[in-house]
């Protein structure tokens, strides 16, 4: 795709060079009434109706007041109205706020208040909450509703878009004109999930989200034309500006672990998909069935995986029905950074896998082009100012602290979190610190040991969950292990959770443990874990729903042994 002019961080310039361009292909595909057949029933706008779209919202949104600069709330789910708000506030300068509604109510509240919105912008189960819960009570002056309106005043879109139809009108012109931001200025605020801790607020500049759209492109070797098939909201939205066809599966977002696998293989092949992208949680479950039933998509390119590492039968089962020369890959990163590495699921079979179930964590590539990644010490406190004499040498464990042009450097409106997650860097940049550990290896691969919050520290050594959890994930009936940190008789001791396989839930756990346990002893950062706890179904995060719930396993093993 020849890349637009470089007279504008503002990524919705990718979109209306599509619209140029390419003004009657599909731009966004989503599902509604019964299914019937492989292609469905799909409502569709091509990249010109979804440029016009957008323009015509943007200009009603500055019509309200809701401009350059000015927060609004987004809660609306996958949806053509989503693309379209989206992109229409990015042309008009707008700042939307983006939070799992998932997250629980308190965080909720904490999180809009913390973001100070001036917009509301919501379906009507949005609205209702926020009248409940007074989110945004002090802060919201303008309501906008996404659908039927009720009691609570304000404007819906539909409103918003006759707005905007006669503001264009009475300017004599035939398109909205997209703010052209600076490099640094605000484009969206982005809250993480919150699984490890309070949700946080990475504040996104137009600099970091074109950064990641050159980033995506060039990693990927994304093309013109193709189409994705993308299970997580988020990463839909970047589709139009990679110049992808972006078909929304039918399926909750919100519970990608219970999706129906043949609702993600008739979308894949119904529409000849090029590209997937799916939680680890959501690609255990089109895997298992796809190596159940025979099943080939024989038109995917690639796979992209994130939200936690990707284990080796998921990708055995995945590649099972790509073709020879596709790939799946699982880049690392975060929300506040992405992507940070990446290294295919082949290399990672064939070079990587067998040192990961002998303890050595998670090899997770080598770093991506416009990024820097560094190793230093563990060290839970604030570090105000970078210096070298913080790195770790080759090959020793420590926090990883990643700079470049998609990495946010603050959280909004909390300085408190800004101080623990950033470091100065030279000439003003800014490290952030992944709260991950992990170390690089003689070739300059890069390799995950876990969350530096879920080392379990012991009087004579550290426990590194990742590496730990790799040995014993090894048991052919288990599904997934967890190591924990608890106290017995005031002292920290290893004990790690056990999730079985589905199929082998009526197994005798007494034959599991001695399998385990034997494990264990043959490596020596898990010869010493020897408390096993068996737990029907892990806690999960609720955005991918692949990160453990080690904090909540925690507490319950800790009753479980008390």
């Amino acid at each position: 795709m020849k890349e637009p002019a470089q007279d504008s961080e503002n990524i919705s310039r990718y979109l209306t060079q599509m619209a140029r361009e390419t003004p009657d292909v599909d731009a966004i595909l989503v599902p509604r009434g019964p299914d019937v057949g492989d292609r469905g029933q799909y409502d569709r706008l091509t990249f010109a109706q979804l440029d016009r779209a957008s323009d015509e919202v943007a200009a009603g949104l500055t019509d309200l007041g809701l401009g350059r600069g000015v927060r609004s709330a987004l809660l609306v789910p996958p949806s053509l109205d989503l693309f379209v708000l989206v992109f229409a506030m990015f042309k008009a300068g707008a700042v939307p706020i983006l939070i799992d509604p998932g997250i629980g109510t308190r965080s909720l509240r904490d999180c809009i208040g913390r973001a100070e919105p001036v917009g509301f912008i919501g379906i009507p189960k949005a609205h209702l909450a926020r009248m409940i819960l007074g989110l945004g009570r002090q802060t919201v002056k303008q309501l906008v509703t996404v659908g039927p309106r009720l009691f609570w005043g304000g404007s819906t879109l539909d409103d918003v878009r006759r707005k905007g139809v006669a503001a264009l009108a009475s300017g004599s012109v035939a398109a909205f004109e997209a703010v052209h931001p600076e490099r640094d200025e605000l484009a969206a605020v982005l809250f993480t999930s919150g699984s490890t801790g309070v949700p946080k607020g990475a504040s996104y500049t137009h600099g970091n989200f074109n950064a990641q759209v050159l980033e995506i492109r060039r990693m990927f070797g994304i093309r013109r034309g193709e189409i994705d098939v993308p299970t997580f909201p988020l990463f839909a939205l970047f589709d139009p500006a990679l110049g992808m066809t972006s078909v929304i599966p039918r399926m909750d977002s919100t519970k990608p672990a219970k999706v129906n696998p043949e609702n993600i293989i008739r979308a894949v092949r119904g529409f000849g998909a090029t590209t997937m992208f799916g939680s680890p949680a959501l690609l255990n479950a089109v895997g298992r069935y796809g190596a159940a039933n025979g099943v080939k998509l024989p038109t995917l390119k690639r796979i992209m995986a994130a939200g936690a590492p990707l284990p080796a039968g998921v990708m055995r089962d995945m590649l099972g029905m790509l073709e020879a020369d596709a790939e799946i890959f699982p880049p690392y990163g975060a929300t506040e950074s992405l992507p940070v590495a990446v290294m295919s699921s082949r290399e990672i079979l064939g070079e990587t896998w067998a040192q990961t179930e002998r303890g050595a964590g998670v090899c997770v590539g080598r770093p991506v082009a416009s990024i820097e990644v560094r190793i230093i010490r563990i060290d839970d406190a604030e570090i105000a100012e970078y210096s070298d004499a913080l790195l770790r040498p080759q090959g020793e464990v420590g926090e990883i602290i990643v700079r470049g042009p998609q990495v946010t450097t603050t959280y909004d409106h909390d300085p408190a979190n800004t101080k623990l997650g950033k470091i100065n860097g030279e000439t003003g940049s800014v490290w952030h610190r992944m709260g991950d550990v992990g170390y690089f290896d003689t070739s300059g691969r890069l390799w995950f040991c876990g969350r530096k919050a879920h080392c379990v520290t012991l009087e004579e050594t550290i426990l590194f969950s990742v590496q730990v959890e790799g040995i014993f994930d090894t048991h052919p009936k288990v599904y997934r292990t967890a190591l924990v940190g608890v106290t017995i008789a005031g002292k920290t001791e290893p004990v790690l959770c056990v999730e079985l396989k589905p199929e082998h839930r009526g197994a005798d756990q007494r034959q599991v443990v001695k399998g385990l346990v034997d494990l264990g002893a043959g490596f020596e950062i898990s010869r010493g874990v020897r408390r096993l706890l068996f737990h029907p179904s892990f806690p999960v995060d609720i955005r991918h729903n692949a990160k453990i719930g080690r904090d909540k396993l925690a507490v319950w093993a800790q009753k479980r042994l008390s």
